[in-house]
């Protein structure tokens, strides 16, 4: 792994993390990580928090980071029910649509106002999400919803293909129901709400004047969605170990693909030269 590791020689002005595989694996902070977010924030140096999952609101999301010890505020966080929502506020607000989803983002278009129907005859705006209740029938609605009547398009919040447990388990993500209306309609999904689509990082960004692209970091184990995504937005890209990504996975990226920074763990981001000023090393509890 030795030869894969990329470290940083100095500290960035803002850092933007993914969560899970990232900071935390299910429910236990990854080593480091509290540390090492102290310690960014001990400086001054803003942090925020993005994750592809819909199944929680922004809410559940910082009240889990600081029930873990990270106290977080609301702002911190952006999730793809923030910019799912934001978006058709912005683009369709008088659409009728159906969300393929969990509570959180039904939740979410309620309070923004925006109309919900499993009436195929008049919704507008199939959204494919994480959806651990889906079924035949809600399959039905968006199939009769964008092939038979015609009038529906299709959207997703996010394209990850599965959501990772602890111990190397997962469970099918958005993707896969994206990939079934797909399948049955003949119809292609026209827009996509988390990572990489750089709306995620445009929206963190808006809520940090001060910081530029070129010296804020995106932090994720995903290569395909975090690092993607800050290679297209010309972020500073940090790829963690402890997730998806694996050392053999990063070395077979060709160079313009690669990261600019590969971590064996999350407080690596702290330079080593602080490392020793601080007395850290990897046996201290977190």
């Amino acid at each position: 792994m030795t030869s894969v590791l990329k470290l940083p020689d100095e500290l960035y002005d803002a850092y933007v993390f993914d969560m899970d595989g990232t900071i935390y694996l299910g429910d236990d902070l990854l080593p480091g990580a509290a540390r090492m977010v102290n310690e960014l924030r001990r400086r001054q140096i803003p942090v925020r928090f993005l994750s592809n999952n819909p199944t929680r609101d922004p809410e559940q999301y910082a009240e889990k980071l600081t029930n873990l010890g990270l106290p977080t505020e609301l702002d911190d966080i952006a999730n793809t029910v923030v910019t799912t929502t934001a978006w058709l506020k912005a683009h369709h607000p008088d659409a009728v649509v159906f969300p393929i989803s969990e509570e959180p983002l039904k939740r979410a278009l309620a309070k923004a106002g925006i109309r919900m129907s499993e009436d195929p005859a008049e919704i507008d705006i199939v959204i494919a999400s994480y959806d651990r209740g889906f079924d035949y029938r809600k399959l039905q609605i968006a199939f009769d919803a964008i092939w038979f009547h015609k009038r529906a398009f299709l959207i997703q919040t996010n394209p990850d293909r599965f959501c990772p447990f602890p111990g190397g388990r997962g469970e099918p993500d958005c993707a896969s129901i994206t990939a079934a209306i797909e399948a049955c309609t003949g119809t292609t999904c026209r827009r996509s709400f988390g990572k990489p689509d750089p709306i995620m990082l445009q929206t963190v960004m808006a809520s940090l004047p001060g910081a530029t692209l070129g010296r804020s970091v995106m932090v994720g184990d995903r290569l395909q969605t975090d690092i993607k995504m800050a290679l297209d937005t010309d972020m500073i890209s940090a790829v963690v170990l402890t997730g998806e990504a694996t050392a053999d996975d990063v070395a077979a990226l060709p160079s313009h693909l690669a990261p600019k920074l590969v971590l064996d763990r999350i407080d690596r981001l702290i330079p080593q030269h602080i490392w020793r000023e601080l007395g850290w090393s990897e046996s201290d509890p977190d």
